[in-house]
């Protein structure tokens, strides 16, 4: 099954997203003259191309087959995915927010392949995020491509524009948490699901 904005409707960008690379280039470039530097400076001259392609690359989710298999063994204990490493760009600074998720679920009829827990991080974290729309979004795929008994996502992260600007609380993490179906109502199974989740 292909990852696709369809299959996730609350992805923050399309992955259809149109990008006009020179008028972001231009628009780097205004920005740093308005922000008082001299594009004629040797360091600066090519400061534009580069921030618009840095950009265009983080907002470009990477679709992907969510490769499943039968659980013809009748697996129905949990299976988690531990620091899965990924960065995204706050919506409201444009500026990186980074950190680890846990993800996993309660296997149904089907198992997923674990790379592709991974991958469901990876995709929604390029975009223009707050961490809790990230955290709802990984849930909800996992929910509508996998039809598992239950979800859980806890992400932790260190946000740039808390940590260097404003009141530059360096080292200050965020926790957000996401569980649907069984684990919902299950607050023991909550405190078991976090408990194996390293910290950041």
């Amino acid at each position: 099954m292909a990852i696709t904005a369809g299959a996730a409707p609350l992805h923050a960008v399309p992955d259809d997203a149109a990008f006009d690379r020179d008028r972001a280039m231009n628009a780097v470039a205004d920005l740093l003259i308005a922000l008082g530097r001299d594009l004629d400076d040797e360091d600066l001259a090519d400061t534009p191309r580069r921030v618009a392609d840095g950009f265009i690359e983080m907002l470009s989710p990477v679709p992907f087959e969510m490769t499943t298999f039968p659980n013809d063994d009748g697996y129905d204990e949990p299976v988690l995915v531990r620091g899965i490493s990924f960065a995204s760009l706050c919506r409201h600074h444009l500026l990186p927010f980074r950190g680890t998720a846990t993800i996993g679920y309660l296997p149904g009829a089907r198992l997923v392949g674990l790379s592709k827990l991974a991958r469901v991080v990876d995709y929604h974290a390029r975009g223009l995020q707050v961490q809790e729309s990230l955290t709802a979004q990984i849930a909800l795929t996992l929910q509508s491509t996998l039809a598992p008994r239950a979800v859980g996502v806890i992400i932790e992260a260190e946000h740039l524009c808390m940590s260097v600007r404003g009141i530059r609380s360096e080292g200050a993490t965020t926790v957000t948490t996401a569980f649907r179906g069984e684990f919902a109502g299950d607050p023991a199974a909550q405190a078991r699901f976090a408990s194996a989740a390293p910290s950041a």
